[in-house]
Order: structure tokens, then C-alpha cells, then sequence
């Protein structure tokens, strides 16, 4: 959710991509000047000042490198981002870089240019890119995206540290202080401590606001806590494993249970309903990227101030984060390859990324683990410290991930937005079906979309 109110993001559309190439004007892309022009599209940012950032950045290395930078935002809203993309690539024109969300570098790999040196030269520099982000911007061995700053973000708990203290007897801030260490009750932060906690709060009229709806924020969270149970709806190969895997049965006993102590509507929620639950007063904990706390700040300060941010329950497999993250691609009919590579590798660097996720309160989360460290996170508040467990660190023994992997990408993202890990648990919880038939109606949704 955007400080302006509206939603946080558009939902990602699989069939964008057959978007007439009428439905936005293109642009055509000309040479001038000593080191010619380079035409950007990038994500118009929920945080007004991080298309200022995104701005002077480029005119920075613009103005070094004698390139004409023209640079367009691109709203998500209403899908403008997903036509634009779609209308380019139909008409093989229209910008040298654009800001590709999740899937899309997969759908549109074959008209991407491969960025791989660039890549690894970052790699070099700072490390791994985190596999998540590898999943969904390598195609066919080569990197067609590079994972950005601006707009990346991931799902954490953010939850009321005074209500957890009372009512679960949860002393939140203590196990996840803003420092890098794990405080008392830390170790049995997981799902079965986290079960009990929504009881308890659910008793005391806080109920956790977890959507469970068609929406990405549901989507998501849901992903990571069946990943923790190693659960695999869809095998690396393709092959649908919903029925066998008992990983997704054990998930779904689980979610069963929680269900029970969520709000009623849940089942109807859109990614702006945790939100307000959290705004007004009415929620116990949610799972949210700090503009949830920062709309709090402006409209809500009472309960801002009392907010702290720690990382997801663990599972039997592990601690996984739902990360949605922005890629940079350069089309491969791009007229200006060679400068384009240039700024994205700049807009990359550390120093760039730090002006990113500082100008954005922390909301920006860069690809790379050694840059978790950016002061931002220490020093943002009320309270301050609350963002500090936002980013992934050491200490939290946790991995990003996407819902629906390790399912190939082009299966993955037709699951991700049929919502169908959400709708197995609904069709249990509040349809009134056995496992074993929910199951089976997974099974057979899946099927198709292998087939397809």
C-alpha cells in the first residue's frame, strides 16, 4: 500500500502478453550526441522520492558518460507497466531499458538481451544474487534481467509488539532486537509458536491479518510457509507432485488450523486489507514490507510507534522469505545496447543501491546479502530500529523465495496468479472439502497448466 492510499502493486497478469500493440504509444529510439540517447522505463515508484533518486542517479552517470538519459515512470496501476511491456514487445520498439516485475523476464526471455557480463561483474563485486531472484531472471542459462533496487521487496512479520507482549506473551523486540543477534524466544519463533500467538490473539479481539484471498500478498506469504515445509506443488521438471508430496498435505493440515483464528472475510482480502487492519488498530501482526509502517506513521502514529518488524516463522524445512522482486532488461532491439548495460551496472553499484533504499525508508531491497547492512535500517523510525529485521540477515537463518519454485517459470507463474495455493486451502477450510479432494482438484488444475 503506497502512501497515497492506493495498492501497493498491480496483480501480475500471465496473459498480458498478447496486449495489442495499440494500447500505448511507442517511442522510437534515435542516436544523438557524442555517445548517443538512451531511453528508460522504470517502475513509478510508491515512494515519491525514489523516482527523484531514480532521476538524479541517471543523470549523474549520464552526464560522465556524455549519453542523453530520457527517462519515463511507468505506473503498476491498472497494469500500465504489464501493457507497456506487452506493446513494446509486440512492436519490437519502444524503449532501451524497462522495468520488468517478477515473471516477466521469463515470459518476454527471447526478446531480452542476455546481461550476463554484467552480472557477474556485480557478482564479483558483492557476492551471490540471492537463487530466488536466479530463478526468475535466468532463462536457458543466461541471466535476461538484472535484479533491481527500486521496487524489490519482501514479505516479513510486522506486528504489534504491545499486543503480541500481552496477549501471546511475546516479547517480539527482545528476540529480534535492531542488532545482529538473536535474542531470547528467537530459536522458537515458528509455526507452532505462531499458531498458538494467533490463538491467543484471535481470543483478545487482535486477530493476525493474513489475507487469503487471489492476491499477491496472500500468494506470497502462503508460498513461503509451504516452502518451509518443503512442499512442491510442481517438480524442476514439471511434473505435478500435489497429490504425492507430504510436504503440501503437512502445509495444508497446518493452514487448516491457523485458518480457524483469522478474520472471517479473510478469504476476500486484497493486498491493501492487512494493511488497513494494521493501520487501524484492529490487527495483531501482518506480513508486509515497511509501507504498511509508513502509511501507520502519517495516518496512524499511535500505532506506528509500536510496530517492530522480524523475520517469518520457520518451518520444518527451514526459514523462507516471499520476495517479489523488479528486474532491468534491455530489449534485444534496443539501439543503444552498449550504454544501457553501462547505467544499469552504475545504478547497481553499491553506492547507487544505498541512495535507492535510503531515499525509499528502507522499502528497497537490493539482490545482494552484503548490502543488508545500509544504515537506513538501523536508524528508521518510530520506533526506531523497527525495520532493522526487514532485509534478510545472518542471524535469521533465512532465504527468499517465490511462490510455486521450483516449478519452471512459464508453470509457475500460471499457478502463482490462479492463486491455486490459497484456493487448496479455502476449498478445505470454507468449502467444506476433505484433503484428499482438494488435493485432487489441485492436481487437476496443475495438469493443465503443465499441459499448456
Amino acid at each position: 500500500m503506497a502512501s497515497n492510499g492506493i495498492s501497493r502493486r498491480a496483480a501480475l497478469g500471465a496473459g498480458v502478453a498478447g496486449v495489442a500493440a495499440s494500447a500505448l504509444p511507442l517511442v522510437n529510439v534515435h542516436a544523438q550526441g557524442t555517445a548517443g540517447t538512451l531511453r528508460c522505463g522504470f517502475w513509478d515508484h510508491w515512494v515519491p522520492a525514489g523516482n527523484g533518486a531514480m532521476r538524479e542517479l541517471c543523470a549523474e552517470w549520464g552526464e560522465k558518460n556524455r549519453v542523453n538519459v530520457q527517462v519515463d515512470f511507468i505506473t503498476s496501476v491498472g497494469n500500465q507497466n504489464l501493457l507497456t511491456i506487452a506493446a513494446q514487445a509486440q512492436a519490437r520498439s519502444g524503449h532501451d531499458i524497462l522495468a520488468f516485475p517478477t515473471w516477466e523476464p521469463a515470459a518476454h526471455a527471447e526478446l531480452l538481451e542476455p546481461v550476463d557480463d554484467v552480472v557477474n561483474r556485480l557478482i564479483g563485486k558483492y557476492g551471490p544474487i540471492n537463487s530466488a531472484a536466479e530463478f526468475l531472471g535466468k532463462r536457458d542459462g543466461h541471466w535476461r534481467g538484472i535484479p533491481t533496487v527500486s521496487g524489490s521487496q519482501q514479505k516479513v512479520s510486522c506486528a504489534r509488539f504491545d499486543l503480541m507482549q500481552e496477549h501471546a506473551g511475546l516479547d517480539i523486540r527482545a528476540m529480534w532486537p535492531a542488532a545482529d543477534v538473536r535474542g531470547p524466544g528467537a530459536d522458537n519463533w515458528n509455526w507452532a509458536t505462531f499458531l498458538t500467538a494467533a490463538q491467543k490473539c484471535h481470543a483478545a479481539g487482535f486477530p493476525f491479518g493474513l489475507p487469503m484471498g487471489s492476491f499477491t500478498d496472500a500468494v506470497d506469504w502462503l508460498g513461503a510457509l509451504f516452502t518451509s515445509y518443503n512442499a512442491k506443488f510442481i517438480d524442476a521438471d514439471g511434473k505435478v507432485t500435489v497429490k504425492t508430496d507430504p510436504g503440501v498435505r503437512a502445509g495444508l493440515e497446518y493452514m487448516i488450523q491457523l485458518s480457524k483464528y483469522l478474520p472471517d472475510d479473510v478469504w476476500a482480502w486484497d493486498d491493501a486489507s492487512n494493511n488497513r487492519a494494521l493501520i487501524s488498530g484492529r490487527s495483531a501482526l501482518i506480513f508486509n514490507p515497511p509501507s504498511a509502517w509508513a502509511v501507520a506513521k502519517r495516518d496512524s502514529p499511535d500505532v506506528a510507534e509500536k510496530c517492530w518488524y522480524m523475520p517469518m516463522p520457520s518451518g520444518p524445512a527451514g526459514r523462507f522469505t516471499p520476495y517479489l522482486p523488479y528486474f532491468w532488461g534491455i530489449w534485444s532491439f534496443s539501439r543503444n545496447k552498449t550504454a544501457a548495460k553501462g547505467l544499469l551496472e552504475f545504478l547497481s553499484e553499491r553506492s547507487s543501491a544505498e541512495k535507492q533504499t535510503t531515499i525509499s525508508s528502507g522499502y528497497d531491497i537490493p539482490p545482494f546479502a552484503t548490502m543488508s547492512d545500509f544504515p537506513i535500517w538501523k536508524t528508521e523510525g518510530p520506533p526506531v530500529g523497527v525495520v532493522y529485521n526487514y532485509p534478510i540477515k545472518p542471524h535469521h537463518n533465512a532465504t527468499q523465495s517465490v511462490a510455486f519454485a521450483p516449478a519452471p517459470a512459464e508453470i509457475a507463474v500460471q499457478a502463482y496468479n490462479q492463486a491455486i495455493n490459497t484456493k487448496l486451502v479455502a476449498r478445505v477450510a470454507k468449502g467444506g472439502e476433505t484433503i484428499d479432494q482438494a488435493l485432487d482438484w489441485a492436481a487437476r488444475e496443475l495438469r493443465n497448466f503443465a499441459r499448456g
